[in-house]
């Protein structure tokens, strides 16, 4: 659909081009004007609409660094709402499971790269939200061996590689349905 005329006083944003002297939409959505300057105009869609992660919503992440106190991670949904933008969290000793905390050992339930599903703790610092998988529908629902395939689930604290038969501990997730085939068409 053709929105205006490009005579230089507004410019191009997301879900725009230019033809034949004309703005023009590219994709069906409701129409923008931001003004940070210089005025652009702009075709709003509903999968545009920033979801933040809040307390209590359950999160999936990537896992992305592991060491004896804690481990970071990378928010990328807001339950199946997929983000824009990723958010960084925090999943600490303490945080990981609800009984045992003192007896937890940290590289023996995440790794870097595994996927888990957790819950918002709080907002935590100005850096990252803190995130705990202390109930037993949150953990890693999807973890690569060394040799590069897709683990299975074997107990609540281990996994193993279905190609060479390895064993590998990690804080298991009791799989919720609705996020198998989920998880999977995001990360595979």
């Amino acid at each position: 659909q053709r929105l205006c005329k490009d005579d230089g006083t507004v410019f191009c944003g997301s879900g725009t081009y230019i033809r034949d002297g004309f703005i023009h939409a590219c994709r069906a959505g409701w129409l923008k004007y931001s003004s940070d300057g210089d005025t652009s105009i702009h075709i709003g869609t509903e999968e545009d609409h920033d979801t933040i992660p809040s307390i209590g919503d359950l999160v999936i992440a990537r896992v992305t660094n592991v060491n004896p106190r804690f481990c970071k991670c990378e928010i990328t949904c807001v339950g199946t709402s997929p983000l824009t933008d990723v958010f960084r969290g925090m999943v600490r000793k303490e945080d990981v499971r609800a009984t045992e905390k003192d007896r937890v050992e940290m590289y023996k339930c995440f790794r870097p790269g595994d996927i888990i599903v957790a819950r918002v703790l709080s907002l935590g610092d100005s850096l990252s939200y803190l995130l705990t998988t202390a109930e037993n529908e949150l953990g890693v629902v999807m973890a690569t061996s060394e040799a590069g395939v897709n683990m299975v689930p074997l107990s609540w604290s281990k996994m193993q590689c279905p190609k060479t038969l390895s064993e590998e501990f990690r804080k298991v997730a009791k799989i919720q349905p609705q996020y198998i085939s989920f998880v999977h068409s995001i990360y595979t």
